[in-house]
């Protein structure tokens, strides 16, 4: 169903074996994981990812259809990506997620599908997302405090959030990775409290002792710690003091098709223009292939950053 149009042609067979140099950047890094945003809608209005009247959205009719998400998902995984992050917005509220999970889990090559969601909605919802191939799941939480949740996401639900943790270890996600945005003079005072969450429960979060460091793999975001007798772990990410550009395998693709070869760079590409208006799949690699080789060897610093024009991290998906 969503083979390329051109799979016949004797030329565009000989493109397809070197394929995956689409994904290696002018730097020599493979990019074999790949962030879709579904949605740019949210259920949360988070202090410090929008205001509180919320931001404007692309017109439905400019996002990218069930179909095209994954054709262009197919392109990337024939190429060799192999993991495939859902983001938004919030995810979970788009009405078709558990079909787009189950064609994209489909897809031969792929070994992750990941999702990161605010968990708001998402107890009800896992147990079908993980049949249609949801394999792995990385929870937002940035507070332990109800009254406190509320002031920080402009909404209730905190109880709704923690239930989505323990469903997702009952199910036997391993690690649920927990996300917290730490926040001087908010939420910084919790973070032994969050720790706590992985004591007993297999939870990706000095009062402890035996804290052991663990290896990274060459493209992890994160540095990873064990603690004597917990089940969990706990990750830090330092993305602007310590930046990990040299490893990174990461590209975007944003929920208007937009395709984004950097998080923090404004630089972007359509690909829906071209779906739109008839363009094959050869056409699509040689756009991302040549949006790939444009990408800097790292990103700005973070005073830099700060004056860059780019997009709100709502449209943008993480």
């Amino acid at each position: 169903m969503y083979a390329t149009s051109c799979a016949t042609n004797p030329e565009i067979l000989s493109r397809e074996t070197s394929s995956s140099e689409m994904l290696v950047d002018s730097f020599g890094r493979f990019h074999n994981y790949l962030r879709i945003s579904l949605t740019e809608r949210c259920n949360l209005r988070c202090q410090y990812c929008m205001p509180a009247e919320g931001v404007e959205l692309t017109p439905n009719s400019e996002l990218l259809s069930h179909d095209e998400i994954i054709r262009i998902a197919n392109i990337f995984v024939t190429s060799g990506v192999d993991k495939i992050r859902l983001t938004g917005g919030e995810p979970t509220i788009r009405k078709d997620i558990e079909d787009i999970c189950l064609h994209l889990s489909g897809l031969k090559g792929l070994k992750t599908l990941a999702m990161t969601t605010n968990g708001i909605v998402l107890s009800k919802k896992l147990p079908k997302l993980k049949e249609c191939g949801l394999n792995a799941l990385n929870i937002s939480l940035d507070t332990l405090v109800p009254a406190k949740f509320e002031f920080m996401t402009r909404r209730k639900g905190h109880s709704k959030v923690m239930e989505s943790i323990d469903a997702a270890v009952e199910l036997g996600y391993n690690p649920v990775k927990v996300n917290c945005v730490i926040m001087r003079g908010m939420n910084d005072d919790e973070i032994c409290n969050f720790v706590e969450l992985t004591r007993h429960k297999p939870i990706n979060r000095q009062n402890y002792k035996g804290v052991e460091r663990l290896q990274d793999h060459p493209t992890d975001t994160a540095k990873n710690f064990r603690i004597d007798g917990h089940v969990g772990t706990i990750s830090f990410i330092t993305s602007m003091t310590e930046h990990f550009c040299a490893g990174c395998n990461r590209l975007r693709l944003l929920a208007d098709g937009n395709f984004k070869v950097c998080l923090f760079g404004p630089s972007e590409v359509s690909l829906r223009e071209p779906i739109r208006a008839g363009v094959d799949d050869a056409g699509l690699k040689e756009i991302i292939g040549a949006a790939v080789k444009r990408k800097k060897a790292k990103h700005a610093g973070m005073f830099d950053i700060a004056k860059t024009a780019n997009r709100p991290m709502i449209h943008i998906g993480g």
